[in-house]
C-alpha cells in the first residue's frame, strides 16, 4: 500500500510517502503559520522525488488534531480534496497518537493548549490508556503520575516540559510537529473512516458579540 502522510497540526509542515514499511521520501519544515501555502507544493515535491504520480497512491493520512485550528483544517481539507479527486480513502490520525509513535513503552503525548491547559493522551506499546483530553496542568500531572506509577516514561510534545515535575527522570522529546512517516504508518493500519477534525475545546478566537468561530 502506498500512503501519503501529512501533518499541519502543530509548528511544522510535514509530508511523507511510504510503500508498505518502506519510506520512499519525506520532508518537514518548521513553521508556526503558512501551512496552507506550503502543503501542496511540498506534497508535489515529495511525490516527484519518490518518482510517483499521485494516481499511484492508495491512501492518504492526515493529522486531525488537537492542535492549531487553522493548521489542522488545512491538512484535513487537502487530504479530503485529494482523496476525493483520486477516489481513495483519506484517513484521520490523532496528533497525540502520531507524537506518541516517536517512542516505545509508556509514552505520554502532551501538547501545550495554553490557558494553563494541556492536550494529553497516554499510550503503552502503542495502545491508548486514556482517550485524548484537554486538562488543567495540575490534573494532567496527577493523571500522568497515576498511570505511570514510577515506571520508565517518555514525554513527547510541546507540553512535555510542563509535566516533567510529575515524572522525574522521564525522557523528554519536543518535536516541532508530528512525523508524517508515523502518520502514514498509522493511517495504513487504520480502518478507513470519514476524516474530520478533532476539536477538544472551542477556538480562542471570537467574533464580535462573543460568538465563537
Amino acid at each position: 500500500m502506498i500512503v501519503l502522510g501529512l501533518d499541519t497540526c502543530l509548528n511544522a509542515c510535514s509530508v511523507a510517502v511510504l510503500d508498505g514499511e518502506t519510506v520512499l521520501t519525506h520532508a518537514s519544515e518548521a513553521m508556526a503559520r503558512g501551512h496552507q501555502e506550503r502543503l501542496a507544493p511540498m506534497a508535489q515535491a515529495v511525490m516527484a522525488r519518490a518518482g510517483l504520480p499521485f494516481s499511484r497512491l492508495n491512501r492518504i493520512g492526515a493529522t486531525v488534531g488537537p492542535g492549531s485550528f487553522t493548521g489542522l483544517r488545512v491538512g484535513v481539507a487537502f487530504a479530503k480534496g485529494l482523496g476525493s479527486a483520486l477516489g481513495i480513502p483519506a484517513v484521520g490520525v490523532g496528533a497525540l497518537e502520531a507524537l506518541a509513535a516517536e517512542a516505545s513503552g509508556l509514552v505520554a503525548a502532551a501538547i501545550d493548549a495554553r490557558r494553563d491547559q494541556i492536550y494529553l493522551q497516554i499510550f503503552e506499546d502503542g495502545e491508548a490508556l486514556m482517550a485524548a483530553d484537554v486538562l488543567p496542568i495540575g490534573t494532567a500531572a496527577a493523571r500522568l503520575a497515576e498511570l505511570a506509577m514510577g515506571r520508565p516514561l517518555t514525554l513527547v510534545g510541546s507540553g512535555a516540559h510542563l509535566l516533567g515535575d510529575a515524572a522525574p527522570g522521564a525522557r523528554i522529546l519536543t518535536p516541532e510537529g508530528c512525523d508524517a512517516r508515523a502518520v502514514a504508518r498509522l493511517a495504513a493500519a487504520s480502518a478507513p473512516t470519514p476524516i474530520r477534525p478533532l476539536y477538544l475545546r472551542a477556538p480562542d478566537a471570537k467574533l464580535p458579540g462573543g460568538i465563537s468561530l
